[in-house]
């Protein structure tokens, strides 16, 4: 997936064609934003439309899940495992009881 920029850096829908993106650097117009991702930024004025996106979050105990979702296909998804069990971070209770007593 390529990401796009307008030419005043605002975003556009991505595209999956890495080949027309590759074509349009190639041809100077656009130029490459950033590597990772793949962003390009076009030089020209464009349309400024862009579809509704949706937004999905589905927080678990153990995992939390993101998903991006336009009409008809999904452009981003994550999932974030949580830390269970003892942390190292965790207060033993001397440590609770000495602050508690000051």
């Amino acid at each position: 997936m390529v990401y796009v920029l307008n030419k005043n850096g605002r975003p556009l829908m991505p595209t999956k064609r890495r080949g027309k993106a590759r074509r349009l650097l190639k041809d100077g117009v656009a130029k490459a934003a950033k590597l990772e991702p793949s962003a390009i930024q076009l030089l020209y004025d464009s349309a400024e439309h862009a579809q509704p996106i949706n937004l999905g979050v589905d927080a678990g105990s153990k995992t939390i899940g993101i998903s991006a979702a336009a009409e008809k296909e999904e452009l981003y998804c994550a999932e974030a495992k949580l830390r269970t069990g003892n942390s190292r971070f965790a207060f033993d209770e001397k440590s609770l009881q000495e602050c508690e007593a000051q």
